[in-house]
């Protein structure tokens, strides 16, 4: 089998907890703590992803070696392998929770591929940590396969993300109430094997900023400015000034993304924000079918919608923020203003930048502005789904545009009627600012196509795919893999999986909006 090469910098470079039980408890003055998955009866790799395996020097006999399952179910270690969990805290929803830390997501180690990439490998659903409060550490399969999936989809999309190796089932039953209702049930449990460069996070520099373990709190951004930012240079506090500008930077640029494929993380808490800009833990997220900015997939967030589609921005602006609150005894509050500029206009930069792509213009003007917000007036009133909207956009003759191009777009045959003069008239003017670009017909669909996808991991997909795999039956966790590796081709034969959301999906559980029940 294959040989992961480990050098585990976070551990040999950082303070650890001295108590190393996995009781919960409150940890003070460390960083980590040593922990040791708990093993399950009957692993079993349920499925992995190529891409991700080949960029950790792993290939399919090595992926499928006995020690390796063995390993990516917590039940044995490699050689050069450091199990560990992480101290963080964070504000959810968005009050201060105190300390929160790596509940259920224990540390493999750090690897170093043949390229001199590095990879954090974790597990999630591997057992308690001394953060998991009340909770007993597993994962159910469930979230396991939409975590999985999504991980890998939005890659693939060109969205920042963290990635996934592997899904094992576990042979063992996990209880979960679902709906938080009062009916627990026993569901099967699952592993997912989370790799990204970096899975530090807001969080971990908020917890020791709010216990006033200034020492800590240097000693990390030290660490991670080295380690994960080696780019930067210079000295303190021009350096840390720097940092923070660049986290602002690919934040918004993170946001403008998720808009552009119109995603919804769903619950942006600033324990789930990563200072590389990547998108992180994967709960009750979901892609926006009827277009609704203020539409959220989290059934927690359903009063609020604190974290709903249009307000993404906004609340990792507030994130950003209050990274910079964390980072106050480094840093000076006209520098953290300086970095929540560079966060507005890195985002306006980005979103221009999408949305003219999205339309199939080379640049927005001052007039396509009202142009856009327009289309997605229309959008909302007429309940049309935002993936096929676009992608049948480009289909537009613009010297002949007829909204019947669209009509695939719509939900209801009844808003397409009562729409149809507002949207032809839209169309007119649309159709008369993209003769004014250079570009062929062919060639300007396929930019708009190249940023506009057609196929997303909509809710109901997932959840059909969820429902086989607990009847056993893995093909359409792998199907759905496979198709969602080209998320911008047409891919004949698989129209299903561009299908916009069925009616019986509207409102059936999983199909709509999700709790953050693991």
């Amino acid at each position: 089998m294959s040989q992961l090469n480990f050098d585990n910098r976070f551990v040999a470079e950082l303070p650890g907890d001295p108590i190393s039980d996995n009781r919960p408890r409150q940890v003070h003055g460390a960083m980590w703590s040593a922990v040791s998955p708990t093993p399950v009866g009957a692993p079993q790799l349920l499925a992995y992803s190529p891409e991700m395996a080949a960029l950790l020097d792993l290939d399919a006999a090595a992926m499928e070696h006995p020690d390796m399952v063995a390993a990516l179910a917590g039940n044995r270690l490699l050689p050069g392998m450091r199990t560990y969990a992480t101290c963080y805290g964070g504000h959810q929803f968005g009050a201060w929770a105190g300390q929160l830390g790596d509940g259920r997501a224990i540390y493999l180690g750090e690897v170093v591929n043949r390229a001199g990439q590095r990879w954090e490998m974790q597990l999630k659903g591997a057992g308690p940590t001394p953060y998991s409060r009340r909770a007993d550490g597993r994962a159910v399969l469930r979230s396991s396969i939409r975590e999985f999936l999504c991980s890998e989809a939005m890659h693939h999309l060109g969205v920042p993300t963290t990635r996934a190796l592997s899904l094992v089932g576990t042979g063992e039953t996990v209880v979960r109430d679902m709906f938080y209702d009062g009916n627990p049930q026993q569901e099967p449990g699952a592993v997912v094997c989370r790799v990204a460069p970096s899975f530090i996070r807001f969080g971990h520099f908020e917890i020791f900023a709010s216990r006033g373990e200034q020492a800590l709190l240097e000693q990390l951004v030290n660490f991670t400015i080295a380690r994960d930012f080696p780019e930067l240079t210079g000295e303190p506090p021009r350096l840390y000034v720097d940092w923070f500008k660049e986290i602002c930077i690919r934040t918004a640029r993170l946001m403008a993304q998720w808009m552009r494929v119109g995603f919804v993380h769903g619950v942006m808490n600033t324990d789930n924000m990563s200072i590389l800009g990547l998108t992180i833990d994967y709960g009750p997220y979901g892609w926006i079918d009827d277009f609704d900015p203020s539409w959220t997939p989290n059934t927690t967030d359903a009063q609020g919608r604190r974290y709903c589609f249009g307000r993404q921005p906004q609340i990792g602006r507030w994130n950003v923020e209050r990274l910079g609150d964390a980072l106050s005894s480094l840093i000076s509050r006209d520098d953290i203003d300086d970095g929540l500029r560079a966060y507005d206009a890195a985002y306006a930069e980005s979103i221009g930048t999408v949305m003219a792509a999205k339309f199939g213009l080379s640049h927005l003007v001052q007039d396509d502005v009202e142009l856009v917000e327009d289309a997605f007036g229309l959008m909302q009133q007429a309940e049309m789904d935002m993936t096929e909207f676009f992608r049948q956009l480009a289909k537009i003759d613009v010297d002949a545009p007829n909204a019947a191009v669209l009509a695939d777009a719509f939900y209801r045959d009844d808003l397409l009627q009562q729409r149809r003069v507002a949207l032809d008239q839209w169309l007119q003017r649309y159709a008369r600012r993209v003769r004014q670009e250079s570009a062929s017909p062919a060639s300007q669909a396929a930019r708009m196509n190249a940023v506009n996808p057609r196929f997303v991991l909509r809710n109901y997909l997932a959840q059909q795919a969820i429902e086989r795999a607990e009847q056993g039956d893995l093909s359409k966790v792998i199907e759905l893999l496979d198709v969602l590796r080209r998320p911008y081709d047409e891919q004949p034969g698989r129209e299903a999986f561009s299908a916009k959301r069925p009616d019986w999906a509207r409102h059936k559980a999983g199909c709509s909006m999700l709790s953050c029940s693991s």
